[in-house]
């Protein structure tokens, strides 16, 4: 990255801004602007997020708030309610109280004397779920966003369920809020309040996992806040990316078909990052595009920001399976609109072991796979974080436990673009049970890279508010989405469909080991192919290098330490991923604090034995400055059986070596066909 420090204004900054919301709480804002706006008034730009100004994004943010305000605008970043020095209690995720308190700031910003009253919103995961949802609500001010990692639907498509099967990430997420909901502020900015403001998060807190198992189906909880309900809702104009290694990779194109407004789509080959801070490689200039976007809607100057195509994209050529890649080999190609006419969703029928050519006769066979719980243990994370590497390794052991279609070795080459998709005809022998399906590209010497997959609960292939349970041995018809992507196939190679009765830990198991059959001749794997003629149609221009402003200066007082490991013990059959992520001690200069993060998570199970599921969140969170050691321990654990989930978890505050709270949950709910 480019660090600048000549820019078109020059800034100045306000480390805590207490921003007043309508019932009189208080929140907590850092605010860089130029340093003229007194005098001539600058659009605002809101960043809304939970994850503490003060320090954990302190770096992040030093990088590209202050290069947007020193291209002309008002950057505030705001901690939500209960986070970092606001005051109150963080409850859960994207509450009503919120988007309330969001237009409050909103409002209050607009009434600022160096605000001339237009304000975009922007932010990446939380940030842009905030920006999307506070956009539909359409307060006055909010006039363009620019979002990155999110969705439109918090039910279907986002880290708690996927096909309506339970994701490992419901579990790791709640772990990581119930950490971060229960931090202290800091005393240098609210004073002796602290200790009372950091009680009242301790005692009104839950760990968020019982929330989100209670609601196992689509229900006005996860309608509420979904931008998918009511897509006319959103009259600004958006700019939406994402990565293919993201979780998020398929909102950005369902917000291009589906908003009625002046949009843009990006989409690359990150991870869960930035596309200015980009993993796997290749980073762009994110930020130049985010200040062009500013600078069209927010003061109306005519610079080409809605010129070229509306959706531009990274088309990721063929790689060995790594479960972390510097940077993923590929191009800029662009579509003019979306859907895309140019794409053609062909469909391949499936017989024995085959993904055969469009329109070649099949006959009826019955294919069978009850796959071990061993499945799932190469799939890399629900969403890429790139810390430690987490990306999904060689799918031939997965293979092993899966049934396994392949096309012949390709004669051409072939690109798709989109979402494909697998058409089941099939039986199974429990009244639950799942399918996951995964693309991979298959070199000529048997490695396998996965592209995409997807799951489906069966019991909700009618839809995820009323799931009905199987009549085993019965016939049915289902279709599985696999997430988007955009790849290249190279010939030589082939492309692969597998499917498993469980992936464990990625999704949790079904209650019970399923025998699926699968009828070949009504099946089919339908593929959304890009013709290469199109590439020369609507060429993407390259990106700029990617900038921003230089970080504020810290230390590491302890080194990071990550780790991804599986472990599987031979004689009591046992298995387990576990993963660190220690993000060492930092110290940041400016402030004279040591942070320190750490979080552990193990999914653990004996041999096929589905009730043996268990999974466990833990987290360290310590804050400390002279006299000042605070930290608080959170431990989140889900069992099950298989009719209910069991979770357990402890809540500890310290303060230095004294332990000053504690508190313990031990919750059943009732599973819902799951």
């Amino acid at each position: 990255m480019r660090f600048v420090t000549n820019l078109p204004h020059k800034t100045e900054e306000e480390e805590h801004v207490r921003i007043p919301v309508s019932d009189g709480t208080r929140l907590a804002a850092r605010v860089w602007r130029p340093v003229t706006s007194h005098e001539e008034p600058v659009p605002a730009v809101l960043e809304y997020i939970p994850y503490r100004k003060r320090d954990l994004t302190a770096v992040r943010d030093s990088m590209h708030h202050p290069y947007i305000a020193g291209h002309g605008y008002a950057c505030v970043r705001v901690d939500l309610r209960g986070t970092g020095e606001s005051e109150g209690v963080l409850a859960d995720e994207y509450l009503e109280q919120e988007q309330s308190d969001a237009e409050d700031v909103l409002a209050w910003i607009a009434e600022q004397p160096w605000c001339n009253g237009r304000i975009g919103m922007m932010g990446i995961s939380w940030g842009a779920f905030s920006a999307l949802q506070v956009a539909a609500r359409r307060p006055p001010n909010l006039e363009a966003v620019v979002i990155a990692s999110f969705t439109d639907d918090r039910y279907a498509d986002d880290m708690h369920y996927m096909g309506g099967c339970l994701l490992s990430d419901n579990l790791a997420e709640a772990g990581t809020m119930f950490a971060y909901s229960t931090c202290p502020p800091d005393p240098a900015l609210v004073g002796e309040r602290w200790r009372d403001m950091w009680f009242e998060r301790l005692e009104n807190t839950r760990p968020w996992a019982l929330e989100w198992l209670r609601h196992q189906r689509r229900d006005d909880y996860w309608r509420h806040a979904s931008v998918c309900e009511d897509y006319a809702s959103v009259q600004c104009p958006v700019l939406a990316s994402s990565g293919w290694a993201d979780g998020y990779s398929n909102a950005v194109t369902r917000l291009l078909a589906n908003l009625d407004v002046p949009r843009k789509g990006l989409i690359g080959p990150w991870s869960h990052k930035f596309p200015h801070l980009g993993q796997p490689g290749p980073a762009i200039g994110y930020l130049q595009e985010v200040v062009r976007w500013w600078d069209h809607w927010l003061k109306d100057e005519d610079n080409g920001a809605m010129d070229g195509p509306m959706l531009r994209t990274w088309m990721q050529e063929s790689v060995p399976p790594s479960t972390s890649y510097e940077e993923r080999p590929g191009r800029w190609v662009g579509e003019r609109t979306w859907p895309s006419p140019y794409i053609e969703r062909v469909s391949r029928p499936l017989s024995r072991h085959t993904v055969n050519e469009p329109g070649a006769t099949v006959g009826d066979e019955e294919l069978t796979v009850q796959s071990p719980l061993s499945v799932g243990q190469f799939a890399g994370k629900w969403a890429s974080y790139s810390a430690p590497p987490d990306l999904p390794y060689d799918q031939r052991e997965e293979d092993g436990g899966s049934l396994v279609f392949d096309t012949e070795a390709l004669t051409e080459r072939v690109e798709i673009l989109g979402t494909p998709s697998v058409e089941l005809e099939f039986s199974v022998s429990e009244p639950v049970a799942m399918v996951a399906a995964r693309l991979s590209d298959v070199a000529p010497d048997g490695r396998a890279t996965r592209v995409t997959y997807g799951l489906l609960n069966l019991t909700r292939r009618d839809g995820t508010d009323e799931p009905e349970p199987l009549e085993p041995g019965r016939r049915y018809r289902a279709t599985v989405q696999l997430n988007g992507v955009g790849q290249a196939f190279p010939p030589g190679h082939r492309i692969r469909l597998s499917l498993s009765t469980s992936y464990w830990p990625l999704a949790w198991p079904p209650p019970k080991p399923v025998l699926l059959t699968v009828y070949a001749g009504g099946s089919t794997l339908t593929l959304p192919v890009r013709p290469a003629s199109e590439e020369g149609e609507m060429r993407s221009k390259p990106f700029e290098e990617p900038e921003g402003t230089p970080p504020i200066e810290v230390t590491y007082r302890t080194p990071v330490d990550s780790r991804w490991e599986v472990k599987r013990d031979l004689v009591g059959y046992g298995s387990a991923l576990e993963i660190l992520k220690d993000a060492g001690t930092v110290h940041f200069e400016d402030i004279d604090l040591d942070v320190h993060r750490k979080a552990c998570e193990r999914y653990d199970s004996v041999a096929d034995d589905f009730e043996s599921a268990r999974g466990e969140s833990a987290w360290t969170m310590a804050f400390s400055r002279d006299e000042w050691d605070v930290r608080t321990e959170t431990r989140t654990v889900l069992t099950s059986t298989d009719t209910e989930f069991l979770l357990h978890a402890t809540l500890d505050g310290y303060e230095g070596d004294r332990r000053v709270f504690s508190r313990t949950w031990n919750e059943r709910v009732p599973r819902d066909f799951l």
